[in-house]
């Protein structure tokens, strides 16, 4: 049997938005490895900034 979890940003556990801690809960990751991924990611050209802001208003606020 698999469980899932709802992607939702972090109340709790967020630096700027909780984009990243929510989807390192969502995958299993830890939110630091989520955060350095995203940094590391941002140092590659592409629109990176522009994802996490849309995902910052696209993705739900959750209750942790």
């Amino acid at each position: 049997m698999t469980t899932t979890t709802k992607l939702t940003r972090s109340r709790s556990d967020r630096v700027l938005g909780g984009v990243c801690a929510g989807l390192a809960h969502r995958f299993g990751w830890k939110p630091r490895t989520m955060r350095l991924a995203f940094v590391a990611s941002c140092l590659l050209p592409g629109p990176q900034f522009l994802l996490y802001l849309a995902l910052w208003i696209i993705i739900p606020a959750g209750d942790r």
